[in-house]
């Protein structure tokens, strides 16, 4: 990374190129722009930089330089790069060239970037407003990421994960302005990096979320492992939420990720010979309590996912659940966020988590603090299963009270992470935090996993002194008794009383 340009300037600059489009399309829509321009740029300047070198290596002989250029680990047509759209910027179709570069660099790369862009229209009238306005809105949006901030060639940024970190960035704050629909394309970051540590991914794993979003938490399981040697899994129903997690997976090198588009639940992409495919970690943040999830495919389905119990019709939580139990291998583990409802509530709900319960699946019950997830205020929690677990118990950990408080969001602290880690590592009981409940435990308690239920964060009140309040009520009453007699007498001066 060069010493002049840091991190946090990448990420302010590319921020600020929002401001062509705040108060005109809103955050959840204007996001795509941004970050497809982000991708392009990248892209653009990676082969400037590699192109600049083969020209080098074979002085200048184009056939071999085009040769090589398609060895690469993607290609990019000349009227694809950003430096060709920066030139055509004042185009009166600049829309339409931006759009078919688009187009053609899906062709030229199907197999990592196909239907990626199929979404997003910089010709639309809808989203960018009539031709005047759009040309010049997509004009603002070429020359903002002409900034010398925005230079990602190798040479000047090095090898840090530079780009990727910079689009976490962006989908953040975008997440933060869109509110409640930031929740449905992003986790907050040190959530996913909680799950990711929780699970704690070994080379040669298969790594699963079938709810993924933009994909940050996938990122986050990826990381955790020291080698390339994993396979990345991901399904996500809305598409174009599903095109930022083929691009976030791209961005982070993560080239061996396999991303479908469509409802896991009513329509699992990830299957082979007609059965669900099978993970070593499975990791999502569903929606939550959703209503139209899919009973009626529920009470078909072939893949005999529901065999202990359909969910309610208007509550999808065990649903997603129920999916990810059976998306296990036979040493598979899981971790899912959920409401607190789900620990507690009865009915069908009750009688599928009583069987989780008694299968041994269950491993713990985290309880976080509120205000963590955009578009929601209400704290949620994580639930962590296991298939083959060589203990029966149960660990049940409240990690609500301890965060950094935020005007907007609050936060999990990197102190705060570590110690629901180690406690999870440590499987231990802690005075107030933690609690390690026998299957006993939990039967007697109707297999409510309510955490107050085992973890008692009550704190004593100090004994009263009756003596000592007495005493200053007394004092208290004597002056205020003293002012009383001031003010009559002042009032009698002024001639109010007589």
């Amino acid at each position: 990374m060069s010493n002049t340009i840091t991190q946090h300037q990448i990420n302010r600059t590319a921020w600020a190129a929002c401001d062509t489009f705040r108060g005109v399309v809103d955050p959840s829509e204007y996001k795509n722009y941004i970050l497809v321009f982000l991708f392009i740029k990248y892209i653009s300047d990676l082969r400037k930089e590699r192109l600049a070198e083969l020209e080098q290596q074979y002085e200048a002989n184009k056939e071999r330089i085009e040769r090589a250029l398609k060895r690469e680990r993607f290609v990019l047509p000349q009227h694809c790069t950003y430096d060709y759209l920066y030139r055509k910027r004042n185009e009166a179709n600049v829309g339409e060239i931006i759009n078919r570069a688009l187009h053609d660099i899906e062709e030229f790369n199907k197999e990592k970037l196909d239907g990626v862009f199929r979404n997003i229209d910089f010709n639309s009238t809808t989203a960018l407003g009539e031709t005047k306005e759009r040309n010049s809105r997509l004009k603002s949006l070429i020359e903002d990421f002409s900034d010398p901030i925005l230079d990602f060639r190798p040479s000047k940024i090095g090898n840090r994960d530079v780009i990727g970190d910079t689009y976490e960035y962006l989908i953040a704050n975008f997440a933060s302005d869109a509110g409640k629909k930031g929740g449905e394309f992003y986790t907050p970051a040190e959530v996913s990096e909680l799950m990711a540590r929780l699970m704690d991914p070994k080379p040669g794993e298969r790594l699963y979320d079938p709810t993924c979003g933009s994909g940050s938490l996938l990122v986050k399981l990826a990381r955790q492992v020291n080698d390339r040697d994993f396979s990345v899994y991901g399904q996500e129903s809305n598409g174009s939420t599903w095109a930022l997690c083929k691009m976030n997976m791209f961005l982070h090198d993560i080239d061996n990720a396999r991303i479908e588009w469509g409802d896991t639940i009513k329509n699992p992409k990830l299957t082979t010979d007609d059965k669900l495919m099978k993970f070593d970690v499975v990791a999502a943040n569903p929606p939550f309590s959703l209503k139209k999830w899919g009973v009626t495919e529920a009470e078909n389905d072939q893949y005999n996912r529901f065999w202990r119990g359909i969910p309610p019709k208007t509550k999808g939580d065990y649903g997603f659940i129920s999916h990810m139990v059976e998306s296990l291998n036979e040493h598979g583990r899981m971790v899912v966020v959920v409401p607190h409802g789900v620990l507690f509530r009865g009915s069908k709900e009750g009688k599928i988590r009583e069987q989780l319960i008694r299968e041994n699946l269950l491993d713990a019950v985290i309880g976080l603090p509120e205000k963590l997830f955009y578009g929601t205020g209400i704290p949620a929690a994580l639930m962590v299963l296991k298939k083959k677990r060589s203990r029966e118990e149960v660990l049940f950990i409240d990690a609500s009270r301890e965060y950094q408080s935020n005007k907007k969001q609050n936060e999990l602290r990197e102190q705060d992470l570590e110690k629901i880690v180690q406690t999870y590592r440590d499987y231990a009981t802690i005075e107030k935090y933690s609690y390690v409940a026998t299957q006993e435990e939990i039967a007697e308690n109707e297999f409510n996993l309510n955490i107050p239920r085992y973890v008692d964060t009550f704190e004593e009140e100090e004994p009263v002194n009756i003596k000592a309040v007495q005493n200053e009520i007394n004092r208290l009453e004597g002056e205020l008794g003293e002012i009383r007699s001031k003010m009559n007498e002042y009032l009698k001066e002024l001639g109010v009383l007589e």
